[in-house]
């Protein structure tokens, strides 16, 4: 059985690829703050997602209840 070389990690960036194994401590660690950052973002965007949604619901169910004099 053959061996399957592993693949060497690269960043694409701005049209151009860069090797990752053979950049610095302090750009790898920039690397991981991007990659964290987008992971923040995504889920910053899914929460807003939900937050918009559930504050939908919220008016519709007010102007439901108004619709139907439910006013004390």
């Amino acid at each position: 059985m053959a061996k399957k070389e592993k693949e060497k990690p690269i960043l694409k960036l701005d049209g151009e690829d860069y090797d990752i194994d053979s950049m610095s401590d302090e750009q790898k660690t920039m690397i991981n703050h991007l990659a964290d950052l987008d992971r923040k973002i995504q889920g910053s965007e899914f929460n807003l997602v939900q937050l918009r949604f559930g504050k939908q619901a919220f008016v519709d169910a007010l102007k439901a209840s108004l619709k139907n004099g439910e006013q004390e």
